[in-house]
């Protein structure tokens, strides 16, 4: 059912997945527009991927919280800067759940950020995590994973694969997406 809404909708499914998208950080991107997360949603159970995904924690109040919670939405606190505690959040759940994807939107937001955030990056590095890439490409309207990469001691040429692979996925509104400037 979800890789024909997929396909109603004009998306094709890569179906080559690294092995690893059954225990790793995700990395979604670009993240433009709200229809990133549906698409996205229907890729990961079409692939049949177990996940969970960060999303605000205003998009827990009622009746949102009906429909992201049971999608697998895990709120996160996007205004109190408490060092780590996110990433905190995130690592438990590996630490309880043996199998799945915990998906992250670097950017942090739909609108144009010249540097991502660096969560994905330590929770990945801190638990000894593969990051893979989830991708939907609006050009080529193929949804699907990439990667996958293991976290080095060398931050800035993991990143800079990251970049690598993200640098032909074009996004629903190109205005609205930018690489980490720091890592190209």
């Amino acid at each position: 059912m979800y890789k024909l809404l997929l396909i109603i909708s004009g998306w094709k499914v890569d179906t080559k997945t690294p092995e690893e998208y059954k225990r790793c950080v995700l990395v979604g991107a670009p993240h433009t527009s709200n229809w990133d997360l549906f698409y996205a949603i229907l890729l990961l159970k079409t692939l049949k991927v177990p996940f969970k995904f960060t999303i605000k924690k205003q998009w827990f109040r009622f009746p949102f919280n009906l429909i992201i919670g049971p999608l697998g939405g895990i709120p996160i606190n996007t205004k109190k800067k408490e060092k780590n505690g996110n990433v905190k959040i995130m690592a438990d759940f590996f630490k309880k759940n043996k199998e799945f994807a915990m998906a992250i939107t670097p950017e942090g937001t739909r609108s144009l950020r010249e540097n991502w955030k660096s969560g994905f990056y330590h929770l990945a590095k801190d638990n000894d995590l593969p990051i893979c890439f989830g991708y939907l490409d609006y050009k080529t309207k193929i949804a699907g994973i990439g990667g996958p990469i293991f976290p080095t001691d060398d931050k800035e040429a993991d990143m800079k694969k990251i970049m690598e692979f993200y640098n032909n996925k074009k996004p629903k509104y190109p205005e609205k997406f930018s690489l980490d400037k720091r890592f190209i």
